[in-house]
Protein backbone atom coordinates (compact mmCIF):
# COMPACT_ATOMS: atom_id res chain seq x y z
CA UNK A 1 0.00 0.00 0.00
CA UNK A 2 2.78 2.48 0.78
CA UNK A 3 4.70 1.27 -2.79
CA UNK A 4 1.62 1.81 -4.73
CA UNK A 5 0.73 5.22 -2.59
CA UNK A 6 3.83 6.84 -3.57
CA UNK A 7 3.55 5.76 -7.30
CA UNK A 8 -0.05 7.82 -7.02
CA UNK A 9 1.47 10.73 -5.86
CA UNK A 10 4.79 10.08 -8.58
CA UNK A 11 1.65 9.97 -11.40
CA UNK A 12 -0.31 13.04 -9.77
CA UNK A 13 2.87 15.28 -10.04
CA UNK A 14 4.61 14.08 -13.45
CA UNK A 15 1.26 14.08 -15.02
CA UNK A 16 -0.38 17.35 -13.99
CA UNK A 17 2.09 19.20 -11.92
CA UNK A 18 2.17 21.45 -9.64
CA UNK A 19 0.96 24.49 -11.27
CA UNK A 20 -2.89 25.82 -11.61
CA UNK A 21 -5.17 23.48 -10.70
CA UNK A 22 -2.43 20.34 -9.99
CA UNK A 23 -4.42 17.14 -9.40
CA UNK A 24 -7.47 18.62 -9.57
CA UNK A 25 -7.00 17.76 -13.28
CA UNK A 26 -8.00 14.02 -12.46
CA UNK A 27 -11.42 14.43 -12.70
CA UNK A 28 -11.09 17.83 -14.66
CA UNK A 29 -10.18 15.93 -17.89
CA UNK A 30 -13.00 13.10 -17.77
CA UNK A 31 -15.85 15.93 -16.81
CA UNK A 32 -14.14 18.35 -19.50
CA UNK A 33 -14.42 15.39 -22.46
CA UNK A 34 -17.98 14.52 -21.11
CA UNK A 35 -19.44 18.36 -20.59
CA UNK A 36 -18.43 18.84 -24.32
CA UNK A 37 -20.29 15.76 -25.91
CA UNK A 38 -23.10 17.12 -23.19
CA UNK A 39 -23.16 20.46 -25.39
CA UNK A 40 -22.99 18.73 -29.02
CA UNK A 41 -26.02 16.44 -27.77
CA UNK A 42 -27.83 19.45 -26.30
CA UNK A 43 -27.42 21.77 -29.77
CA UNK A 44 -27.93 18.82 -31.92
CA UNK A 45 -30.70 17.78 -29.84
CA UNK A 46 -29.57 14.32 -30.46
CA UNK A 47 -32.04 12.00 -28.25
CA UNK A 48 -31.29 9.05 -30.48
CA UNK A 49 -34.52 8.36 -30.91
CA UNK A 50 -35.87 8.15 -27.92
CA UNK A 51 -37.90 10.43 -24.60
CA UNK A 52 -34.89 10.29 -22.63
CA UNK A 53 -33.27 13.23 -21.30
CA UNK A 54 -30.34 13.58 -23.06
CA UNK A 55 -28.05 15.53 -20.28
CA UNK A 56 -28.34 12.20 -17.92
CA UNK A 57 -28.24 9.93 -20.81
CA UNK A 58 -24.80 11.06 -22.20
CA UNK A 59 -23.59 11.39 -18.74
CA UNK A 60 -24.13 7.97 -17.78
CA UNK A 61 -23.30 6.90 -21.34
CA UNK A 62 -19.72 8.63 -21.72
CA UNK A 63 -18.28 8.45 -18.37
CA UNK A 64 -18.90 4.28 -18.05
CA UNK A 65 -16.94 4.97 -21.63
CA UNK A 66 -14.14 6.89 -19.88
CA UNK A 67 -13.68 3.93 -16.73
CA UNK A 68 -12.82 1.26 -18.92
CA UNK A 69 -11.11 3.52 -21.88
CA UNK A 70 -8.88 5.37 -19.93
CA UNK A 71 -7.75 2.57 -17.80
CA UNK A 72 -6.38 0.62 -20.79
CA UNK A 73 -4.83 3.74 -22.71
CA UNK A 74 -2.90 4.50 -19.06
CA UNK A 75 -1.38 1.21 -19.09
CA UNK A 76 -0.25 0.58 -22.14
CA UNK A 77 3.36 0.88 -22.09
CA UNK A 78 3.53 2.27 -18.56
CA UNK A 79 6.58 -0.09 -17.79
CA UNK A 80 9.37 1.78 -20.05
CA UNK A 81 9.06 5.09 -18.58
CA UNK A 82 9.22 3.78 -15.38
CA UNK A 83 11.38 0.87 -15.81
CA UNK A 84 14.29 2.54 -13.72
CA UNK A 85 12.13 2.24 -10.70
CA UNK A 86 12.28 -1.49 -10.58
CA UNK A 87 15.72 -1.36 -9.36
CA UNK A 88 13.96 -0.31 -6.12
CA UNK A 89 12.96 -4.43 -4.55
CA UNK A 90 9.61 -3.20 -3.43
CA UNK A 91 8.68 -1.93 -7.04
CA UNK A 92 7.31 -4.39 -8.84
CA UNK A 93 5.49 -4.09 -12.17
CA UNK A 94 2.11 -4.82 -10.73
CA UNK A 95 2.60 -1.74 -8.53
CA UNK A 96 2.84 0.51 -11.25
CA UNK A 97 -0.22 -0.84 -13.19
CA UNK A 98 -2.45 -0.61 -10.38
CA UNK A 99 -1.20 3.02 -9.56
CA UNK A 100 -2.57 4.06 -12.81
CA UNK A 101 -5.92 2.23 -12.68
CA UNK A 102 -6.38 3.78 -9.50
CA UNK A 103 -5.62 7.13 -10.65
CA UNK A 104 -7.77 7.07 -13.43
CA UNK A 105 -10.88 4.77 -11.51
CA UNK A 106 -10.59 7.77 -9.10
CA UNK A 107 -10.82 10.49 -11.63
CA UNK A 108 -14.11 9.19 -13.53
CA UNK A 109 -15.60 8.40 -10.26
CA UNK A 110 -15.02 11.87 -9.08
CA UNK A 111 -16.03 13.19 -12.92
CA UNK A 112 -19.37 11.24 -12.64
CA UNK A 113 -20.36 11.98 -9.05
CA UNK A 114 -19.72 15.92 -9.51
CA UNK A 115 -21.87 15.91 -12.86
CA UNK A 116 -24.21 14.00 -11.30
CA UNK A 117 -24.96 15.93 -8.28
CA UNK A 118 -24.26 19.12 -10.28
CA UNK A 119 -26.93 18.52 -12.81
CA UNK A 120 -29.32 17.19 -10.15
CA UNK A 121 -28.91 20.09 -8.22
CA UNK A 122 -29.84 22.78 -11.19
CA UNK A 123 -32.73 20.08 -11.98
CA UNK A 124 -31.29 19.07 -15.49
CA UNK A 125 -31.06 15.82 -13.97
CA UNK A 126 -33.39 13.46 -12.18
CA UNK A 127 -31.82 11.89 -8.97
CA UNK A 128 -31.24 8.01 -9.63
CA UNK A 129 -33.87 5.35 -9.18
CA UNK A 130 -31.88 2.85 -7.91
CA UNK A 131 -28.11 3.76 -6.43
CA UNK A 132 -27.43 0.05 -5.48
CA UNK A 133 -27.84 -0.94 -9.00
CA UNK A 134 -25.68 2.44 -10.57
CA UNK A 135 -22.91 2.03 -8.02
CA UNK A 136 -23.07 -2.22 -9.16
CA UNK A 137 -23.02 -1.23 -12.79
CA UNK A 138 -20.11 1.31 -11.69
CA UNK A 139 -17.97 -0.87 -10.23
CA UNK A 140 -18.36 -4.10 -12.76
CA UNK A 141 -17.30 -0.97 -14.90
CA UNK A 142 -14.47 -0.47 -13.25
CA UNK A 143 -12.90 -4.10 -12.38
CA UNK A 144 -13.59 -4.43 -16.43
CA UNK A 145 -11.35 -1.45 -17.08
CA UNK A 146 -8.24 -2.47 -14.49
CA UNK A 147 -8.62 -6.00 -16.15
CA UNK A 148 -8.50 -4.11 -19.70
CA UNK A 149 -5.74 -2.37 -17.90
CA UNK A 150 -3.37 -4.98 -16.83
CA UNK A 151 -3.85 -6.96 -20.32
CA UNK A 152 -2.93 -4.26 -22.43
CA UNK A 153 -0.32 -2.96 -20.19
CA UNK A 154 1.76 -5.87 -19.90
CA UNK A 155 1.15 -7.37 -23.78
CA UNK A 156 2.47 -3.53 -24.64
CA UNK A 157 5.15 -4.96 -22.60
CA UNK A 158 6.05 -7.91 -25.12
CA UNK A 159 5.02 -5.03 -28.21
CA UNK A 160 4.94 -1.31 -28.72
CA UNK A 161 2.58 -2.41 -31.49
CA UNK A 162 0.42 -3.81 -28.74
CA UNK A 163 -0.46 -0.12 -27.85
CA UNK A 164 -1.64 1.12 -31.33
CA UNK A 165 -3.62 -1.69 -31.72
CA UNK A 166 -5.45 -1.26 -28.94
CA UNK A 167 -6.53 2.15 -29.55
CA UNK A 168 -7.71 1.03 -32.72
CA UNK A 169 -9.85 -0.94 -30.79
CA UNK A 170 -11.00 1.28 -28.53
CA UNK A 171 -12.49 3.48 -30.87
CA UNK A 172 -14.41 0.32 -32.84
CA UNK A 173 -15.35 -0.36 -29.39
CA UNK A 174 -17.13 2.92 -28.60
CA UNK A 175 -20.43 2.87 -31.03
CA UNK A 176 -20.73 -1.13 -29.68
CA UNK A 177 -20.17 -0.15 -25.69
CA UNK A 178 -23.68 0.90 -25.32
CA UNK A 179 -22.39 4.50 -24.47
CA UNK A 180 -25.09 5.95 -27.49
CA UNK A 181 -27.38 3.71 -27.54
CA UNK A 182 -29.85 1.31 -25.00
CA UNK A 183 -30.21 -2.69 -26.17
CA UNK A 184 -33.88 -2.17 -26.86
CA UNK A 185 -33.75 -0.16 -29.50
CA UNK A 186 -31.91 -2.24 -31.70
CA UNK A 187 -33.31 -5.22 -33.74
CA UNK A 188 -33.38 -8.67 -31.76
CA UNK A 189 -30.43 -10.20 -34.24
CA UNK A 190 -28.21 -7.94 -32.79
CA UNK A 191 -28.87 -7.86 -29.28
CA UNK A 192 -27.66 -10.93 -28.48
CA UNK A 193 -23.75 -10.14 -30.35
CA UNK A 194 -24.00 -6.48 -28.14
CA UNK A 195 -24.43 -8.47 -25.13
CA UNK A 196 -21.40 -10.57 -25.38
CA UNK A 197 -19.55 -7.21 -25.18
CA UNK A 198 -19.13 -6.93 -20.95
CA UNK A 199 -19.10 -3.68 -20.62
CA UNK A 200 -22.75 -3.20 -22.02
CA UNK A 201 -24.38 -4.88 -19.57
CA UNK A 202 -22.37 -2.50 -16.98
CA UNK A 203 -23.91 0.78 -18.92
CA UNK A 204 -27.28 -1.26 -19.07
CA UNK A 205 -27.12 -1.76 -15.74
CA UNK A 206 -25.67 1.81 -14.40
CA UNK A 207 -28.95 3.61 -16.84
CA UNK A 208 -31.24 1.06 -14.41
CA UNK A 209 -30.57 2.08 -11.57
CA UNK A 210 -31.12 6.29 -13.49
CA UNK A 211 -34.19 5.83 -15.36
CA UNK A 212 -35.79 2.52 -13.80
CA UNK A 213 -39.02 2.29 -15.32
CA UNK A 214 -38.21 4.39 -18.38
CA UNK A 215 -35.63 1.94 -19.61
CA UNK A 216 -36.20 -1.74 -20.62
CA UNK A 217 -33.08 -3.17 -19.68
CA UNK A 218 -30.60 -6.11 -21.12
CA UNK A 219 -27.70 -7.41 -18.83
CA UNK A 220 -26.63 -10.76 -16.98
CA UNK A 221 -25.32 -9.86 -13.04
CA UNK A 222 -23.80 -13.96 -13.65
CA UNK A 223 -22.33 -13.05 -16.91
CA UNK A 224 -20.76 -9.53 -15.57
CA UNK A 225 -19.10 -11.51 -13.00
CA UNK A 226 -17.98 -14.10 -14.69
CA UNK A 227 -16.36 -12.34 -17.49
CA UNK A 228 -14.43 -9.63 -15.00
CA UNK A 229 -12.60 -13.05 -12.96
CA UNK A 230 -12.03 -14.89 -16.05
CA UNK A 231 -10.41 -10.96 -18.13
CA UNK A 232 -8.73 -10.36 -14.41
CA UNK A 233 -7.07 -13.60 -14.02
CA UNK A 234 -5.51 -13.16 -17.81
CA UNK A 235 -4.99 -9.83 -16.95
CA UNK A 236 -2.93 -10.48 -13.90
CA UNK A 237 -0.96 -13.71 -15.40
CA UNK A 238 0.19 -11.44 -18.03
CA UNK A 239 1.11 -9.03 -15.16
CA UNK A 240 3.08 -11.66 -13.95
CA UNK A 241 4.96 -13.13 -16.95
CA UNK A 242 5.87 -9.21 -17.75
CA UNK A 243 7.83 -8.48 -14.12
CA UNK A 244 9.41 -11.80 -14.50
CA UNK A 245 10.80 -10.27 -18.02
CA UNK A 246 11.68 -7.05 -16.86
CA UNK A 247 12.75 -6.95 -13.31
CA UNK A 248 15.90 -6.67 -12.30
CA UNK A 249 18.09 -9.68 -10.89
Amino acid sequence: MRVVGALLMREILTRYGRHNVGFLWIFFEPMMFTLGILALWTAMKATHGSTLPVTAFAITGYSSVLMWRNCANRCALAILPNHSLLYHRNVRVIDLFVARILLEIAGATMSFTFLTIFFVTIGLMAPPQDLLQVMLGWLHLAAFGASLGFIVGALSERSETIERVWHTIAYLLFPLSGAVFMVDWIPPAFQKLVLLLPMVHGTELLRSGYFGSLVKPHYDLGYMATCDLILLFIGLFLVRDAGMRVEPE
